[in-house]
């Protein structure tokens, strides 16, 4: 079974893009899972297109296949605030970012890449504990 990777980025105007790092689909939408259903929704479209039209499309849309996403650190972060599921104070104490840092990147700063790898060590350190849980 194909692995397609997809990549989920949440942007400014709140609404959620899903992308495929290696292939040529995307997909839009005001929640994650409707950016989700959107992509499927274009592949589908995109192979009876193909198939109607007579050329040639990605073999892995005839077999079984599975999108393994991944977000990017600021917009899981984004998505988790506005969800009410974590505080700025809290991530700041996992990530070792300033609060008023963290903040300044949810509205437009955008973070050097030594700060990104701090929210991703945050992230990492949150699904160590959550982990343990079920260990």
């Amino acid at each position: 079974m194909k692995t397609i990777e997809a990549i989920i980025e949440r942007g400014k105007d709140g609404t959620f893009a899903v992308y495929c790092k290696d292939e040529i689909f995307s997909g839009m939408g005001t929640s994650i899972e409707e950016a989700k259903k959107d992509m499927a929704k274009q592949m589908e479209f995109y192979k009876k297109t193909a198939i109607e039209e007579g050329f040639k499309y990605p073999e892995f849309l005839d077999g079984e296949f599975r999108v393994e996403y991944t977000f990017d650190p600021l917009s899981l972060l984004q998505y988790y605030v506005d969800k009410g599921i974590f505080s700025l104070a809290g991530f700041s104490k996992v990530s070792g970012i300033n609060q008023k840092q963290l903040w300044a990147y949810l509205h437009g700063t955008k973070p050097r890449k030594a700060q990104l790898q701090k929210m991703e060590d945050g992230f990492i350190a949150i699904k160590q504990d959550l982990a343990a849980i079920y260990a």
